[in-house]
C-alpha cells in the first residue's frame, strides 16, 4: 500500500455558521497535518475573516489554483470565488447558502476528477442553500445524485461506542410509515452490512434492527409493520448469511445498552436513531454517507448559529470526521488488495 498522505477535501459550509471556525481550530493542531493534506474549498478572504474574528494570528493558508502545487505541510485553500462576501455571523442569509453551495460544488467536481481522496463537509443550512442547482433535503441526497442513485446510500452515524444507520432520513414524520417498505429495509441492511465489512474491517458484523412502532408493535397490538414488513426482511437476509436480529423496541434497546452487543444498529427513522446517538456522542459523533463510490464524512452538528463567531464551538466532531474519512480510505484500499484475484493481476502464461 502507498504511504502517501491522504488529500482531504473540506467544504466551508454556511459562512455564517461555525463551519470555518471548527476547521481553523482543527488545523491549529499540527499533528493533523501529519495525518493528511487538507484542501479547503472556499475563499481566502472569507476564511481570513473567521481567523481574525477568533483572534488567531499564526494560522496561515496556502492558496492554490493548481492541484499539482499542493503544500503537504499547510492548509491549502482552493478559491471557489474571489469576491468579498458580507458575513453576518449567527444569521441564516441567502448569501450563506449561495457560498456554501459554491464550495460544495467545487469540492464534488474535484473529487469526481480524483484530485482529492476523501470529502469532509462542514454544516449547511438545508433551507437557505435551496436553489435551481440544489433541490435536495441535505448533503446525503445531493451526493446520491452525483455518485449513485436515489436510495443507493445510507446515512450512518458513527462514534467509538455505536454505529447507527437509518432506513429513512429527512422524511416528515407523517410520511415515515408509508416510506417503510420491505425493499427499502433490505437494501439498507445490505448497504450497512457491506460497509461494516469493507469500510470498518468487521469480518462478520452483527446488526440490530429496530421496530417502527412503540414496543416493536407488541405482536400487532400497536401496528403491523413489524409482523408484515420488518420480520420477513430479517428472515430473508438471514438466509443470505447476514446476521441481522430484531426487531427491537427502541426504548428498551437503548435503555438497557443492548446496542453494545452489536456492531451496528439500523433505525427506521431519523429521530429514532439520532436522539440516542447524540445523547451518547454529541460532541464526538460523525455522519458518514455509506454506500457511495466516494468517501464522505461530516460532523454530527449543524450550523449552530447561536454560538457562531463566539469561539465556543468544539472542533472534536469535525476532527473525528477527518480521522474517520482517512481510516475508511485506508480500509477500503486494504480490502481491495485482500479481495483482489491475484490471477487477474498477474496472469499466468502457459508455456509449451
Amino acid at each position: 500500500m502507498s504511504d502517501k498522505k491522504i488529500i482531504v477535501g473540506l467544504t466551508q459550509g454556511d459562512i455564517n455558521g461555525i463551519g470555518l471556525e471548527v476547521i481553523i481550530k482543527t488545523f491549529m493542531d499540527p499533528t493533523m497535518l501529519e495525518l493528511c493534506t487538507p484542501v479547503l474549498f472556499g475563499s481566502q478572504k472569507t476564511t481570513s475573516y473567521h481567523r481574525k474574528n477568533l483572534g488567531i494570528e499564526e494560522f496561515s493558508f496556502n492558496p492554490i489554483r493548481d492541484f499539482n502545487v499542493i503544500n503537504t505541510k499547510r492548509v491549502n485553500i482552493f478559491n471557489c470565488y474571489e469576491e468579498e462576501v458580507n458575513i453576518e455571523l449567527g444569521k441564516s442569509t441567502e448569501l450563506g447558502g449561495k457560498y456554501a453551495l459554491k464550495s460544495l460544488e467545487s469540492a464534488v467536481d474535484t473529487i469526481q476528477k480524483k484530485k482529492i481522496d476523501v470529502l469532509v463537509t462542514a454544516p449547511i443550512n438545508k433551507h437557505n442553500i435551496q436553489s435551481e442547482n440544489f433541490k435536495f433535503k441535505g448533503h446525503t441526497e445531493y451526493l446520491e445524485q452525483k455518485f449513485g442513485e436515489p436510495g443507493s446510500s445510507l446515512m450512518m452515524m458513527v462514534s467509538e461506542t455505536i454505529k447507527i444507520g437509518l432506513v429513512t432520513g429527512h422524511v416528515p414524520v407523517e410520511k415515515i410509515s408509508s416510506s417503510i417498505t420491505a425493499e427499502k429495509i433490505e437494501k439498507k441492511i445490505k448497504i450497512l452490512h457491506k460497509s461494516l465489512i469493507e469500510d470498518f474491517g468487521i469480518r462478520k458484523p452483527k446488526i440490530a434492527v429496530l421496530g417502527l412502532n412503540p414496543h416493536a408493535g407488541d405482536e400487532g397490538t400497536i401496528g403491523n409493520e413489524e409482523k408484515d414488513i420488518i420480520i420477513p426482511v430479517i428472515k430473508k437476509v438471514n438466509t443470505e448469511n447476514i446476521m441481522a436480529y430484531g426487531p427491537y423496541s427502541a426504548d428498551g434497546f437503548f435503555g438497557t445498552a443492548t446496542y453494545k452487543k452489536f456492531d451496528a444498529v439500523l433505525a427506521m427513522y431519523h429521530d429514532q436513531g439520532l436522539i440516542p446517538f447524540k445523547t451518547l456522542a454529541f460532541n464526538s459523533g460523525i455522519n458518514y454517507t455509506a454506500g457511495l463510490s466516494i468517501i464522505r464524512t461530516s460532523p454530527d452538528h449543524g450550523t449552530a448559529y447561536d454560538i457562531a463567531g463566539k469561539n465556543q464551538a468544539s472542533e472534536e466532531s469535525f476532527r473525528n470526521a477527518i480521522y474517520l474519512a482517512c481510516d475508511i480510505y485506508k480500509m477500503r484500499n486494504e480490502y481491495k488488495e485482500l479481495s483482489a484475484n491475484p490471477l487477474k493481476a498477474n496472469p499466468i502464461k502457459m508455456e509449451r
